[in-house]
């Protein structure tokens, strides 16, 4: 009999597939991908064709990342992975939110990153 932990693990690895059937990255528009922890929340640009990582931010890069409440600190993220992405000249990004709703700090994320100017 399974536990609960791997009921929940399995039910969160079929969500994460489901929105990755729907969502893929080029090297036009990459994959904007969130992964949160407790404690920290982490932002990858991701171009599936050539499996390589553009651009990456995390709270853990960051010292200025214990100022604010979670949601304020990911929207900070959301705002950097934008400037790397333009840094590089990417203008456009297509949302991967992984397992989680698009709510409180993934949509933070998603929200800082329009702020500085990538189209999601």
């Amino acid at each position: 009999m399974a536990s609960q932990l791997e009921l929940k693990q399995s039910r969160g690895e079929r969500r994460r597939l489901h929105v990755r059937h729907r969502v893929a990255g080029t090297s036009d528009r990459p994959r904007l991908t969130v992964a949160k922890s407790l404690r920290n929340i982490t932002a990858q640009l991701i171009d599936d064709g050539s499996g390589q990582t553009i651009a990456y931010w995390s709270t853990v890069n960051s010292k200025e990342a214990a100022k604010g409440t979670k949601t304020d600190v990911a929207r900070e993220v959301g705002k950097k992975i934008a400037e790397l992405a333009k840094a590089k000249g990417i203008t456009k990004a297509v949302f991967d939110r992984n397992r989680f709703r698009y709510h409180g700090r993934i949509k933070a994320v998603a929200e800082g990153a329009r702020e500085a100017g990538l189209t999601i």
